[in-house]
């Protein structure tokens, strides 16, 4: 059986509380990331995209910084979109939900005029955006704890 479900930018508080429960769930819960690293002052300008079956439930978010932002996770360039904390719920895994959520992230980039999108993508990760056009570059590094490298897809 498949799962029906839809992506949008979030509008409204309901919206984003619901990209938040998501993010909690997967972050602070399953991954044991602190709770107060995970919420920051880019929630606030952030596009959020926020992926919900028919019947409304949660299923996965994401994020784009763009503009000022960005710029000091993207090296420096104000075209480059940085996307990030991108949370499938562990229930809607392998409905293809990362991927929508990806495409509408790089999709409210293109809208507002950038160039590339940039990640830092946890490692056990990196092949799941390969798959989507992603290029890794740079080292390893930790990001709460978390072993991650950064990586870019032109659009």
């Amino acid at each position: 059986m498949s799962t029906v479900f839809s992506v949008r930018e979030a509008v409204g508080p309901e919206d984003r509380e619901a990209c938040f429960t998501v993010r909690r769930d997967v972050f602070v819960v399953e991954q044991r990331v602190p709770q107060e690293i995970e919420y920051d002052r880019y929630d606030e300008t952030a596009v959020h995209v926020l992926a919900v079956r028919e019947d409304g439930l949660p299923l996965g978010t994401g994020r784009l910084l763009h503009g000022a932002d960005a710029v000091g996770k993207t090296g420096g360039d104000a075209s480059v979109g940085s996307l990030g904390r991108l949370a499938v719920a562990k229930a809607a895994r392998g409905l293809g939900v990362g991927v929508a959520l990806v495409r509408a992230i790089e999709d409210a980039a293109r809208a507002r005029g950038l160039k590339a999108v940039d990640l830092h993508a946890q490692t056990h990760a990196l092949g799941f955006y390969e798959r989507l056009g992603y290029e890794a570059y740079g080292p390893e590094f930790p990001d709460a704890g978390i072993p991650h490298r950064a990586m870019r897809r032109p659009l």
